[in-house]
């Protein structure tokens, strides 16, 4: 299993300069899933970059959703609604936001709003 820092630097080179990517990244690593060897390795792809060979993760969101749908990746409600809007950020999957904003904590929320602010080309 790659260490959580040395994936949450790996997905932040693959989305490096591509704002939306960037937020879902940053809502990803804020959370526990990279804690979690079988969300890391059932579903995050890593190699070295094509240009300079840093470290690259790939997140396959639509099997991400895939497995919530299905009950195969158990979490918290809060955890669910926060990978679904990373999901919806990185890839434009759907999300419903009376669902996935009801019930998100204070600190949920500021990051939500951190990643909506990135997703829009505003770093702070």
């Amino acid at each position: 299993m790659i260490p959580p820092d040395e994936m949450a630097a790996a997905l932040r080179n693959q989305a490096d300069g591509l704002c939306c990517l960037e937020a879902a990244a940053e809502l990803l690593i804020a959370q526990t899933w990279l804690d979690r060897d079988d969300f890391t390795s059932g579903f995050i792809t890593t190699a070295p970059g094509l240009t300079d060979a840093r470290p690259m993760a790939a997140v396959d969101w639509t099997a991400v959703i895939s497995a919530l749908d299905s009950g195969q990746l158990p979490c918290s409600g809060g955890e669910q609604r926060m990978l679904r809007l990373a999901a919806s950020l990185a890839e434009g999957i759907p999300v419903d936001l009376r669902e996935a904003l009801t019930g998100i904590d204070r600190l949920n929320a500021d990051l939500l709003t951190a990643a909506i602010r990135r997703a829009s080309g505003h770093r702070r």
